[in-house]
């Protein structure tokens, strides 16, 4: 599948995402969700993009083999150059850049390919980082991590990067995962495992939400016991309500689509003419502090949540390229 929301600034750009669905519905409603969101996302960072995604289904817990597994991306390139160029995909949960040069073998609309930017979760990492300082300096009145206890949960490539870079800036980490074999890097950096399904409920400074979305609602709000949220999964929110839910409970939270742009950032520094380069993608991914401060400066100043400041944020960007 692939969705395009919006092209009003630009190509639609969005990951591929490889899941195990319980019906197509659900895939559906994902992938237009997700689609969404990316537009908000570029929009957010200032970049010449629309917003698309891309999905391919399987079954819950199914695994491709090989073969099967280059057939079905080689399908799903058919359905991207469909698109006709509206569309730019890129990896995600469940893809790799191994993947997008597979992809990139049936149509030419392919990022983040090992020759180019290449993987973009060390980028999304390094975003999620700088919004998490910015959230602390709100919070807390100053955006150093040394001693703070965050929370990450999801150790994935991002959540994993995440966590690295947050130990070097001197986080005390707290982290959790579905997969148990990822308690390996918990040791490696030092920090306390937790189950899962105890995560959402860490005592702790920040919780960073690394993994799927939709993790943010009645069910757990009212169990938090942190100061500011900010983290890589896209649509944490249950629903738009749980914004107003939070700024109740005294939470700060960060939107994830403002938080988790850098992989974007990354990529669309490889659609630069110039072409891709690391000393023009740092300083780009690193703004998204700024965009952060920006919202938050915003939520405050009219007495509305993050979520509503960071969506007419969006919303005054596309207007003009829509007109």
């Amino acid at each position: 599948m692939v969705a395009v929301h919006s092209t009003a600034r630009g190509p639609s750009l969005g990951g591929c995402r490889m899941w195990g669905y319980d019906d197509a519905r659900a895939a559906v409603r994902d992938v237009l969700r997700l689609s969404q969101a990316m537009t908000y996302k570029a929009a957010c960072a200032g970049l010449p993009q629309g917003g698309g995604k891309g999905v391919i289904v399987l079954s819950p817990g199914e695994s491709l083999a090989p073969a099967a597994r280059r057939d079905v991306l080689l399908d799903f390139a058919e359905t991207v150059e469909a698109v006709g160029g509206r569309y730019r995909t890129a990896e995600d949960v469940g893809t790799s850049d191994a993947d997008m040069a597979i992809i990139a073998q049936g149509t030419p609309h392919v990022t983040g390919l090992a020759s180019g930017s290449g993987d973009p979760s060390p980028w999304t990492a390094l975003g999620v980082q700088v919004s998490i300082e910015a959230a602390c300096e709100r919070a807390f009145g100053g955006p150093g991590l040394i001693g703070r206890r965050i929370a990450v949960v999801g150790l994935g490539r991002v959540g994993g990067h995440l966590a690295r870079l947050l130990t070097a800036a001197g986080a005390d980490l707290v982290v959790a995962d579905i997969d148990p074999d990822r308690r390996a890097l918990a040791e490696e950096l030092g920090a306390r495992w937790i189950a899962p399904d105890e995560a959402m409920r860490a005592d702790c400074d920040v919780l960073a939400p690394c993994a799927l979305g939709a993790v943010l609602g009645p069910a757990t709000i009212p169990e938090l016991r942190c100061r500011a949220i900010a983290g890589a999964a896209n649509n944490q929110l249950a629903s738009d309500d749980a914004a107003a839910q939070l700024a109740r409970r005294g939470v700060l939270w960060v939107p994830d689509f403002v938080a988790n742009a850098g992989g974007i950032v990354n990529i669309a520094v490889e659609l630069e003419p110039a072409g891709y380069a690391v000393e023009r993608a740092e300083p780009a991914v690193r703004a998204i502090g700024d965009t952060v401060r920006r919202v938050l400066d915003d939520a405050e100043a009219r007495g509305v949540t993050p979520l509503a400041a960071a969506m007419d944020l969006a919303r005054a960007r596309l207007a003009p390229a829509a007109a």
